[in-house]
């Protein structure tokens, strides 16, 4: 390594600078002196947690790879920075309120981390919102102390408005939000049945819409929230039975990952006006509650693309509090208490899944023999195509080796050309691919339609994880996260790849990676040398993976555990043992003691009628029962 800090031409910066780690991932993570990817759970504190070193010692510890390592630090600073922006907010522009955010349960339901959010949410008086019934039981449960602040959302059906009632009986503050008109009747049944006076709130369908693939959060035919003439109509019927006290907070709701400040900045103006009619209209109101919405930047690019956020926290917080501010003083109505539900911001950098590349599929690049005279001509002029191959002419060479390709098969499928020579076609075809790339890095100007070449032209790293249970809204609606290697990287990645994992879904393939420009097909890596781990990370993964996670193919929850940092160092304060095959199996009414017998007698005919010997027979059982215990993924010598 030179005075550069390079390695062979190659360099840490060069690797931050490829991975885009600065963007995406400051404060949390960096690369370290020793080229690998280090965590500052606490970015207050200049320490550190070498993520290769802790995988490699909690394999130590017999937690096997796919991991999903937390960071209970890191949600007790997202937190700390969302109140303190609010409050940096509040006090340079006067406001005349106060702030309570609240978690959204539906965002991360793990038990762990909902403990986690509470007890470092406690001196922000932060609190919880319950999307579904079951997600109320888990509020309650977790907001036990005193000055509690619950939001109750999604579809009520009556249990869950009386439960919501009575829970206000308790020391916290239970809000239930309207989101349907239907539940307006809901509440006064409730009301009447227990004696209580319920405190309320109402959901707002917005004209005002976000940005990018949640943009049909908000609008005119919105699932959830009420019209202007529906909101009305409460109010009238609050009215009617002098309850309109009851009618506390106003709710609504952009959509989820709002890339660009300006839909915030028109929502706040449209919602502060309607919070100001509800108060003219007798409502004893008090609180605004923004939603959620606030974005991550996944890709770093700090742009309006639906992968990244063209604003920061303190920014997001100014204009809430500005537009609420500017609406209430206007109409001399004092300032309400701002709720905000930004659950992505709070729970997406807590999380690292770390897995490990279990093999490689590359295309072969060996220089194709000169084909003879009893060849194919087909044979000779993708020869003569290969051989003419230069800077110069790329674009021309690759339409001949595309037109050279398909005729070959055409020939062959009319039976004028065997399957050996096919297979030199194709070989042909590879070949000239690989010689067009190394022509194209010798050229200023690449033409669009060559960069099928480099995509065509990559690795596949067979990785040790399911995207359908690790990673699903990539699957699901080419959602955006940062995959980069966790090691290796003061050395220059050479190979361009996909990841594909272990599913046998042939959408089972990441093939669409963060750039700053651009979205990229696929992703620099190094080759991976024998029997030495080639770990991989994806990071900023903590909202909504872990919870919309399938069983596809079997593959169930990893192994996870929560690291904390000490002042001696860290502590693994909760380890969560991954799904085992015969737990997966039981979820799906499979009765594995039933399976091994069945299994067994199957064994035992075989064995009487001298197909098989004995020592089989145990050797088969022993595996077929040890897998049934054993974890869902693979062990990285599969």
């Amino acid at each position: 390594m030179d005075g550069n800090g390079e390695l062979n031409g190659w360099s840490i910066k060069k690797s931050a600078d490829l991975y885009q780690i600065q963007g995406w991932g400051e404060p949390y993570f960096r690369i370290n002196e020793r080229g690998r990817v280090e965590v500052r759970p606490d970015p207050t504190q200049d320490r550190a947690i070498d993520l290769y070193e802790l995988t490699m010692q909690l394999g130590e510890r017999g937690l096997d790879l796919p991991l999903l390592i937390r960071f209970p630090n890191i949600l007790q600073d997202r937190i700390r920075l969302l109140n303190e922006s609010f409050q940096n907010a509040i006090r340079e522009y006067g406001y005349d309120g106060t702030y309570r955010g609240v978690f959204p349960v539906k965002v991360n339901q793990q038990r762990h981390l909902v403990e986690e959010i509470v007890e470092s949410g406690r001196p922000w008086r932060f609190g919880l919102e319950a999307g579904s019934k079951p997600e109320l039981l888990i509020t309650l449960a977790a907001m036990e102390d005193e000055n509690g602040f619950i939001i109750c959302n999604g579809y009520k059906d009556l249990a869950y408005m009386e439960t919501a009632l009575v829970a206000q009986r308790f020391d916290n503050m239970v809000v239930v939000v309207l989101e349907r008109i239907e539940e307006l009747d809901l509440a006064f049944r409730a009301s009447e049945k227990l004696g209580i006076r319920p405190c309320l709130g109402v959901r707002a369908k917005l004209s005002s819409k976000g940005i990018g693939q949640w943009a049909d959060s908000a609008g005119d035919r919105a699932k959830f929230g009420l019209t202007m003439s529906e909101i009305v109509h409460v109010v009238d019927e609050l009215q009617q039975r002098d309850m309109l006290d009851c009618l506390k907070l106003l709710h609504f709701h952009l959509g989820s990952q709002v890339s660009s400040i300006i839909p915030v900045k028109n929502a706040m103006r449209e919602a502060g006006q309607i919070y100001i009619e509800l108060v003219k209209m007798g409502c004893e109101m008090g609180y605004l509650d923004v939603g959620g919405g606030l974005a991550v930047d996944y890709d770093g690019s700090k742009t309006d693309f639906r992968g990244s956020m063209n604003y920061d926290l303190q920014e997001y917080a100014y204009d809430v509090v500005a537009g609420i501010q500017e609406a209430c003083e206007k109409a001399h109505v004092k300032s309400p208490t701002i709720v905000s539900e930004s659950g992505r911001s709070i729970a997406a950098y807590q999380s690292v899944l770390i897995f490990d590349a279990l093999g490689v599929d590359h295309v072969d690049f060996e220089d194709p023999q000169e084909p003879t005279k009893n060849d194919h001509r087909i044979l000779d002029e993708f020869y003569e195509t290969w051989k003419g191959i230069q800077p110069k002419n790329v674009q021309e060479s690759w339409h001949d080796a595309q037109q050279a390709l398909e005729e070959a098969r055409s020939l062959f499928k009319f039976g004028y050309l065997g399957i050996r020579e096919l297979a030199r076609a194709e070989h042909l075809f590879w070949s000239c691919c690989e010689k067009i790339r190394q022509s194209m890095r010798r050229v200023k100007y690449v033409p669009e339609e060559l960069n099928a070449v480099e995509d065509m032209m990559g690795a596949i790293y067979y990785c040790n994880f399911s995207l359908f249970q690790s990673a699903p809204d990539i699957w699901a609606m080419d959602h955006l996260f940062p995959f980069m290697p966790i090691h290796r990287l003061d050395e220059e990645p050479t190979v361009r790849a996909r990841l594909a994992d272990l599913t046998c879904d042939s959408d089972g393939m990441v093939d669409h990676f963060i750039d700053v420009e651009e979205v990229q097909r696929s992703l620099h890596l190094h080759p991976v040398t024998p029997d030495q781990p080639y770990l991989l990370g994806m990071f900023l993964g903590g909202a909504y993976q872990e919870i919309l996670g399938d069983l596809h193919n079997l593959f169930g929850d990893t192994n996870a555990v929560h690291v904390r940092l000490e002042d001696s160092g860290y502590s693994v304060s909760n380890v969560i043992k991954g799904d085992a095959i015969d737990e997966v199996l039981r979820y799906l009414q499979y009765d594995p003691e039933e399976m091994v017998e069945r299994v067994r007698k199957q064994a035992e005919r075989a064995l009487n009628k001298g197909r098989m010997t004995l020592p089989q027979l145990r050797t088969f059982m022993d595996h077929y029962e040890n897998s049934l215990r054993g974890y869902t993924y693979l062990k990285g010598d599969a």
